[in-house]
């Protein structure tokens, strides 16, 4: 069907129900016919992701710099296994490669990822769909203080519309998939 790239944190910290919503994610894309586009590496809840994915029958695509394959947190399970020379090559790849998007918990990296293909789907770069999965409320913070941004005039309206916020996996996929029938 369609390959989806899912970023989400790597922290090996975080609590297990995160982690259990990393797995389930990927048991979804296995379960739905997808691919699993993902920053190839094998720890937290991205190493969970593709665990899921390929327990459901998922073909993995890791996508991960040089950097991290040195530090020995590539996923080496992955089906393929794209090793770029940084981090901004890694997310022109993933854009590339991806049909879709979806956002899970994250940190740092999960919002530069998020931003990154937010910001050229708002320029038209591409057209596919972005979903932000705000569990429990994690990203709540975040939209408020962009919806704030739109409301001074930094952000445009448009731009916030193109992403899809969904409150659970089911509903995620339920915005992604029809869309994907749509994406050129």
């Amino acid at each position: 069907m369609a390959a989806i790239c899912v970023f989400c944190a790597s922290a090996n910290t975080v609590e297990q129900r995160w982690l259990d919503l990393a797995t389930e994610t990927g048991r979804q894309i296995g379960a739905r016919g997808h691919t699993l586009v993902s920053g190839g590496g094998c720890v937290g809840m991205m190493g969970a992701l593709a665990d899921g994915a390929r327990a459901a029958g998922a073909h993995t695509l890791g996508i991960i710099p040089q950097a991290l394959v040195d530090m020995e947190v590539a996923d080496t399970a992955s089906d393929e296994l794209a090793i770029t020379d940084g981090m901004l090559s890694r997310k022109a790849l993933m854009i590339e490669k991806s049909d879709a998007f979806i956002t899970l918990p994250g940190g740092l990296g999960t919002l530069d990822e998020l931003f990154e293909v937010w910001t050229t789907g708002s320029l038209a770069i591409h057209r596919k769909p972005m979903v932000l999965v705000n569990t429990d409320g994690f990203y709540d913070g975040l939209l408020t203080w962009l919806r704030s941004l739109t409301d001074a005039g930094f952000v445009r309206p448009g731009a916030m519309a193109g992403l899809i916020v969904a409150g659970t996996l089911d509903a995620a996929f339920d915005a992604i998939e029809p869309k994907l029938i749509q994406t050129p």
